[in-house]
């Protein structure tokens, strides 16, 4: 929006500020958990938000699904994290209570010249000012960036539905779908991004597909885009259309010419019954369907084992915070990112201020246009807000917490998501530690274990077609590890022998295509304190003089350790050796002399995608490292935003120059940056969907000399048992053996809705 007419608001905004001080400091959320103050916002706060914005007349906003681009409206809410020396201050000296504020995202399309601007609103609960958050310096937000909001789909649709009238005899003699007086017979679409080819442009590919069960896998072969970049919706047009290996200029030449008998037609079958508009469950299910089909040669008919507790939970639940042996962490579902958790405890302990998902990525090849277009950025897309309900017994077991969530994006008010996160116990199924001490003689001296069990956060993304299972997992020995699962259906084109060069035919007329997936995670580690170092060791073979046989030769591996002191040093590219141990230590020692420290242990199997420098890549430039390490920065919390996806050109984040101060990093506040991933090239059992085996990274946070022994003895599962010569062995336990009895499970319940409240 136009500074002058704001300029009253920003004006009072540092007086509200010094009397928010004021009252934070006697504000009855004292009262609270200290932990609220990582909460995301409650659905009263949002409306607080949201109502104060509103009554900001000079800011004329209208509701987001007003449909028209040429207005002002609200696109998200959230909470602005406060400044992590304000928080520690506060947790840890009993300081003041930072101000608690919410991020604001608003499009200003109603003006000359439109923009994104965000907004810090507070103090909240009662919201009294707003003041204006810049972008990083050297960078704007710029208006083509904006992610595509539900008015611009739906004006994107009507607009699509106009544009292809002639091609309607076309698509029903091609397909037997179409866009008009369809009823169960319907085509759809899906986009693709980035919109374009260089800053400003908003031009999208749209692959049309037949609307059936997993239409991800039903295209028709046509492909269209649409420049949308214009406020004035009859501005936009369909500027190309891709048919069958061809193009043509727009949908009435191709119409024309396929009544002239030009185009080389590809008449797809019908998927659905003859005679029907659904199917029936005497049916075949569609190749895309969830339906069983086939046979094992050991048929299964009876269900699977379930995760029971009957004596209850072993955790605690208080608000955001978690209690569970020696770990403690507060978590929230950031609606902008995802997953976060905050304030890491284990023993006491501070082992991370945060640990959190940045971005997803899936960067594509193909032979069509929008398969060769596509480079997925999924903040862009919603990431953190697309958390839908969690399923007992199948996405997490039955035992579970469930957790609902609220996130204001792209709405008018805040939409309930049930269900969103679930917090569980589970067997690992292997022992934590083992040991059976033989006595050589037939018998043993002792045996001793302690069985494996962890405790899981849970939530999913689904991206349209992707379903992202995002894991954080706490072990009793003080070891964390960050998961993310892939599955969904795979991102498909319509067959042509070309396409053969980038995936694999999964269907008559499907090409599944090559991609890679790729994380990013923030890692705020905070071992034994802020300050802090990074060094790596690894081994070095030595070839030596064997000194009770001088004649002799000795090979064998040596310890080699690397301080590493700046930012540069420690951002390890793709295709140069990362060090297998990865360590963050802190100056002081465990009782043996050596540094406090926690290992940093990846699991993936990424790679470098794009080349340095081409094009998009500078919206991703933190995929050119498996690890970075850099000193902690106010400016620097996020690798990525909500506008890299549709102006990766310019993006207002590029992570690329969070190193380019190469700052000091011994002993400082220090913070890793992982990337994970993995290369898909789509195969035949991708069909319906990815399954989750092989298709899981993320990497682990491991004690490494930061305890004298392994913490997880203060677990009361272990146990030992010792041979009798006469009687049954005795077997030691602290806990006492249940009783055998087992709890049913809550009978098996899913709504699937979202919903205004």
């Amino acid at each position: 929006m136009g500074r002058e007419t704001l300029a009253f608001s920003w004006a009072m905004a540092a007086t509200l500020m010094l009397q928010a001080l004021a009252m934070a400091k006697h504000s009855s959320r004292a009262a609270h958990s200290k932990a609220e103050v990582f909460a995301d916002l409650s659905v009263q706060e949002l409306k607080a938000v949201r109502n104060f914005l509103w009554s900001q007349k000079e800011l004329r906003l209208e509701p987001s699904r007003t449909a028209t681009i040429a207005k002002n409206s609200v696109f998200l809410i959230e909470m602005l994290l406060p400044k992590k020396q304000q928080v520690l201050k506060f947790l840890d000296n009993g300081q003041r209570r930072p101000i608690r504020e919410a991020r604001a995202v608003i499009f200003f399309g109603a003006q000359e010249h439109p923009n994104i601007t965000e907004f810090a609103v507070g103090p909240l609960p009662w919201p009294q000012y707003m003041r204006e958050l810049p972008s990083r310096p050297g960078h704007h937000r710029s208006w083509s960036s904006r992610p595509i909001s539900s008015a611009e789909y739906a004006l994107l649709s009507h607009v699509l539905q106009v544009a292809t009238k002639p091609l309607h005899q076309f698509f029903l003699d091609t397909t037997g779908f179409s866009f008009h007086n369809c009823h169960t017979q319907c085509l759809t679409f899906t986009d693709v991004a980035p919109r374009g080819l260089a800053s400003g442009e908003r031009r999208s590919w749209l692959i049309l597909q037949r609307y059936v069960e997993g239409y991800f896998l039903h295209p028709i072969g046509l492909e269209l885009l649409i420049d949308h970049g214009s406020t004035n919706v009859q501005d936009w047009m369909v500027v190309q259309v891709w048919y069958n290996g061809k193009f043509y200029r727009s949908p009435e030449e191709l119409a024309q010419k396929y009544d002239d008998g030009e185009v080389d037609v590809v008449v797809l079958e019908d998927p659905l019954p003859k005679g029907k508009g659904a199917e029936s469950m005497e049916d075949p299910p569609l190749f895309s369907s969830y339906k069983p089909r086939g046979d094992f040669p050991s048929p299964i008919t009876v269900k699977g084992p379930r995760v029971v507790q009957p004596q209850g939970p072993c955790y605690k639940l208080e608000g955001n915070t978690v209690l569970y042996g020696g770990w403690s962490f507060s978590f929230r579902l950031r609606s902008s990112t995802g997953l976060q958790v905050l304030n890491v405890h284990f023993a006491g302990e501070r082992v991370a201020y945060e640990v959190s998902v940045q971005e997803a990525v899936a960067l594509y090849g193909g032979h069509t246009p929008a398969g060769m277009q596509t480079k997925y950025i999924d903040v862009g897309w919603g990431l953190g807000t697309v958390t839908h309900e969690l399923a007992p017994g199948i996405d997490c077991p039955d035992t579970a917490t469930f957790l609902d969530t609220f996130h204001y994006y792209d709405a008018d008010d805040p939409i309930h998501y049930p269900r969103a996160l679930c917090l569980f116990e589970m067997p690992t199924g292997v022992p934590l530690r083992r040991h059976f001490n033989s006595n050589f003689s037939g018998g043993f001296n002792f045996y001793a274990g302690l069985k494996g069990q962890v405790l899981v956060l849970r939530t999913t993304s689904t991206v349209y077609n992707y379903d992202y299972i995002w894991d954080f997992i706490f072990y009793p020995n003080g070891v964390m590890e960050a998961k993310m699962h892939a599955t969904g259906y795979v991102h498909a084109t319509f067959y042509t022998p070309e396409g053969l060069r980038h995936g694999t035919r999964l269907h008559t007329h499907l090409i599944g295509n090559m991609h890679t997936h790729l994380v990013h995670y923030r890692v705020d580690l905070d071992v034994a304190g802020t300050k802090n170092s990074f060094q790596t060791l690894h081994m070095k073979l030595e070839n030596i003089t064997n000194p009770w046989s001088p004649t002799h030769h000795l090979v064998q591996p040596t310890l080699q350790q690397t301080e590493y002191r700046r930012e540069r040093q420690a951002a390890f590219r793709f295709g140069r050796t990362l060090p297998k141990y990865l360590l963050f230590t802190s100056p002081t020692e465990n009782p043996w002399g050596h540094k406090r420290s926690y290992r940093l242990q990846i699991h993936s199997m990424a790679d470098q995608v794009l080349p340095p420098g081409w094009q998009e890549e500078r919206a991703v430039t933190w995929a050119r490292y498996p690890l970075a390490v850099t000193r902690y920065r106010e400016s620097e919390l996020c690798s990525s935003s909500i506008y890299n996806q549709n102006d990766p050109w310019d993006p207002p984040v590029v992570f690329e120059e969070f190193l380019r101060n190469n700052e000091d990093i011994e002993d400082e506040d220090l913070v890793a940056w992982v990337t994970v991933g993995f290369l898909h090239i789509p195969h035949s059992e991708d069909i319906p969907n990815t399954a989750t085996p092989g298709n899981s990274v993320g990497f682990l946070l491991r004690p490494f000399n930061f305890f004298p022994e392994d913490p997880s003895l203060a677990s009361r599962e272990t146990v030992i048992v010792w041979p009798r010569d006469k009687g049954p062995n005795y077997v030691e336990r602290w806990i006492p053996e249940e009783d055998g009895s087992c709890l049913r499970p809550a009978p098996f319940s899913y709504n699937g809705t979202y919903s205004p409240v």
